[in-house]
């Protein structure tokens, strides 16, 4: 594995070894003239995890993550098995700021806003610039609404491979909470930010002109800025474009900076491409798709102190006569509703001009979160565990400013609701299974947020949304998950929400289609009317008014347990869900039980042909037969019957032992738990052992494919703790053996404490276990059980005990 320690030393880094290195850290983040201070908590220090106030916890987590993991290329087994192309990319970024923030800090090294090109990669060279960002970490998606700011020393150079300097991994500090490198051009940059702001240093080297670059990154060049040089100031705006259905239409807002900066300027400007226009005040991107008679309006209304630049970048640029320390500091805040919001977001959140301060925020933002779990292990394993953990707290990101307003789902105008934080960028698909389950589990508070905000995007819109990207309807990625999300939520407990209105339109979902061109612009499940007639989707049904087309077998098989999710939710509030509990048996209209795999089929009945299990097929999506043959997360009791007990085990067993299985992609990630459900829960234990072993590492190439919204890590930190939740809906998990001796984890007012004692890649057998000192033998836990409090203490062993949780399986649809 890249980047693997070779200090393989157990040691208890979260109370000992963390001491050693917070100090470590404090050198590296050590500036000549300003060192930042960094002071852990007291280890003693311990305080309630509830969303209302931040936990104090034992150490700085956040010290235990390098940001910079799976920036590089992925170099797990299972990657360069099954992986190609984007595939081969985690695409996260070395961010800085808060969990669920806006708008997140990074350097960046490829100067353009491209679907799957991340503006940063480990292996290159050169930086061109600090970009506030809102890519979605791990996807292969879009960054949209984005600006970058970029220190120049010596002659002025405005384009991204002209302004760029080299740079060097041993110079650079890349943590949660801050962000520091030393450019070969000898400019140092530190950064830090909060929710909707960040905060930059700059120091020059002397002698040098002192420039800095500001610019929005639009590749349509609809860009705009505006420089201030009595009030120090630049403000831009950058529209957002749509992406899959509506793809290229204008999103209905924008991203919105403003920047201001603690020196006066000497000297100030604008840019378009590569042509500097000094002295100018503004600038901007007219768009390219006005004919060429508005273009040339444009050009002539464009006055001594106005540019116009059809289709190119476009940014502003001013010079500082250097203070005597050489620094020079800027604060930047952003919005997603206007340039006066920006202003007063960042006045709110960064008020003063301390980078300092500001890193302790975020680093105490990270710490109320992080710290909520307490593992201790290994010092490699504790890293990869706060790294992950660290990943699948990114997103959702918050739309809202800090005076509660956002811009309505679909439709961008202006709305303003005090109180109450407002999320956007829910990739659905991928975080149904584990992000939002880890979420729920470790801060209620905020899966409530998340569900009323998604509840919120179905009123605005008309229509619950499938896969709300960019602030938009996008049909992006198959399924109706926003069903599993919002009844898993209900179901452990959370229910301040409007769940009548929540079940009544995902309901819409399953039952009506929405008029020709609001189906077409992204509303309502695709589809649906086939899906209805025949009980599953024929290979006849082509599904054009998608990004995914075709995909029929996956579609069939995720809207039968999209339907399970919400009779869940329909049955806890009293509805008649009889219909929705049939259709979530769909899943058996496309089995086939002469070969014993799910597969393709006509309208007629017959199957498709010719079939290899192995081989993709454009009836699948993003995997075969072999992977979506097994999802039916809420009857894996009914798949066993299908396909007979002895079957089942054997299918399961030889994706394994075959390579079949993907782990680098989202549809087998609950497959390692299935053993359980067939009373061969020892199986799980060995694989998700050799999962966590193989498929995760440390370095740049250390997550094993997309990590799609945090999905890949939120994977690991479950079934660290020994946990997974199968089928979001049941409010239950299956559990594995844990990787850590002792996690504690606070669940509110109480802790909830799993024990394995002499746990070990070789002693990864559950032999026994007790729950608060009574014996316990199944292989799953309630939800209520966890956050009742108490210790799951397990007894570890390098042979398989074949008889824990033989019984007693697991709730399924049919056998509950």
């Amino acid at each position: 594995m890249a980047g693997r320690s070779t200090n393989e030393a157990a040691t208890n880094v979260p109370r000992h070894g963390l001491a050693r290195i917070l100090v470590l850290a404090s050198l590296f983040l050590r500036w000549d003239a300003h060192p930042v201070a960094i002071e852990p908590p007291p280890d003693s220090a311990r305080g309630s995890s509830s969303n209302a106030r931040p936990a104090r916890v034992a150490g700085d987590y956040a010290f235990l993550i390098d940001t910079r993991t799976g920036t590089g290329t992925s170099d797990t087994p299972s990657a360069k098995r099954h992986g190609d192309g984007t595939e081969l990319r985690p695409h996260t970024l070395p961010m800085v700021g808060v969990p669920h923030g806006m708008t997140y800090w990074t350097p960046q090294t490829r100067a353009s806003e491209k679907k799957c090109v991340a503006p940063y990669y480990y292996e290159d060279i050169q930086i061109h610039g600090f970009r506030a960002t809102h890519w979605l970490s791990g996807g292969c998606v879009q960054d949209y609404g984005s600006f970058t700011l970029m220190p120049v020393a010596g002659p002025l150079r405005v384009a991204a491979r002209d302004r760029a300097s080299d740079f060097r991994h041993t110079r650079e500090v890349a943590r949660p909470s801050l962000y520091q490198v030393t450019l070969d051009s000898g400019v140092v940059v530190r950064m830090s930010g909060r929710s909707r702001s960040g905060i930059f240093e700059f120091r020059f080297p002397k002698g040098e002109p002192a420039y800095i670059v500001f610019e929005p990154n639009s590749d349509e060049g609809l860009g705009q800025v505006v420089v201030d040089p009595q009030s120090r100031t630049i403000h831009a705006e950058n529209p957002v474009h749509r992406i899959y259905q509506g793809h290229g239409k204008r999103a209905g807002f924008s991203g919105h900076a403003v920047v201001v900066f603690d020196q006066p300027f000497a000297e100030f400007g604008t840019f378009a491409g590569t042509k500097v226009h000094p002295g100018t005040m503004s600038a901007h991107g007219p768009d390219v798709k006005k004919t060429e008679a508005k273009k040339t309006e444009a050009k002539k209304t464009a006055g001594a102190n106005r540019t116009a630049h059809p289709g190119e970048t476009v940014g502003a640029y001013v010079r500082f006569d250097l203070p005597s320390d050489n620094i020079v500091r800027a604060k930047m805040g952003t919005s997603f509703t206007d340039i006066a919001r920006a202003k007063r977001n960042l006045e709110a959140e960064i008020p003063e001009w301390s980078l300092a301060a500001v890193h302790k925020q975020s680093q105490a933002a990270w710490s109320d979160l992080l710290g909520r779990v307490h593992v201790e292990g290994s010092r490699d394993d504790c890293i990869k565990f706060y790294t992950s953990l660290y990943h699948a707290l990114l997103h959702p990101r918050t739309m809202s400013d800090t005076d509660g307003s956002f811009p309505a789902f679909s439709r961008g105008n202006l709305v303003e609701e005090k109180g109450r934080p407002y999320y956007g960028d829910f990739s659905a698909w991928d975080t149904f299974r584990a992000v939002h389950p880890l979420l729920t589990l470790l801060a209620p508070k905020t899966t409530r947020d998340l569900v009323r905000s998604l509840v919120r995007k179905g009123q605005d819109g008309g229509w619950m949304p499938t896969f709300p990207m960019w602030n938009s309807y996008t049909s992006a990625m198959i399924g109706d998950h926003l069903s599993s999300i919002i009844a898993d939520a209900y179901v452990k407990g959370v229910t301040d929400f409007d769940a009548e209105d929540a079940f009544r339109l995902l309901k819409q979902n399953a039952h009506d289609t929405p008029p020709r061109n609001e189906y077409v612009d992204g509303k309502g499940r695709r589809a649906l009317p086939a899906y209805v007639a025949h009980g599953y989707l024929p290979l006849e049904e082509p599904i054009a008014e998608a990004f995914h087309e075709a995909e029929q077998v996956s579609r069939t098989l995720e809207y039968a347990y999209n339907d399970f999710a919400l009779a869940q939710l329909g049955r806890a509030l009293g509805k008649d869900v009889r219909d929705l509990e049939k259709r979530a048996t769909n899943y058996r209209n496309v089995f086939d039980t002469s070969t014993g795999f799910m597969r393709g089929r006509h309208r007629d009945g017959r199957w498709a042909t010719p079939f290899d299990p192995a081989a993709r097929q454009p009836y699948f999506t993003e995997g075969t037969a072999w992977h979506y043959t097994f999802f039916v997360p809420h009857d894996v009791a009914g798949l066993v019957e299908l396909m007979g007990r002895e079957t089942f085990v054997e299918r399961l067993r030889a994706m394994f032992d075959a390579g079949y299985y993907w782990h680098g992609n989202e549809p087998g990630h609950h497959v390692p738990f299935l053993f359980v459900y067939a009373g061969e829960a020892w199986r799980t234990q060995d694989i998700v052992r050799r999962l966590q072993d193989t498929e995760y590492g440390l370095g740049p190439g250390g997550i094993t494919g997309n990590d799609d919204a945090g999905q890949l890590s939120a994977w690991f930190v479950l079934t660290a703790l020994g946990l997974y939740p199968v089928a979001p809906g049941f409010p239950y998990y299956v559990l594995t053996s844990p990787l850590f001796e002792k996690s504690t984890l606070h669940l509110g007012e109480k802790k909830f404490v799993i024990r394995a004692k002499g746990t070990s890649s070789e002693n990864r057998y559950i032999q026994s276990a007790t729950l608060n000192g009574q014996p316990f033998t199944r292989a799953w836990i309630e939800h209520e059980t966890l956050l009742a409090g108490g210790e799951l203490k397990f007894s570890m062993g390098s042979r398989p005990n074949e008889e824990f949780g033989k019984h007693n399986l697991p709730p399924s649809m049919s056998a509950p």
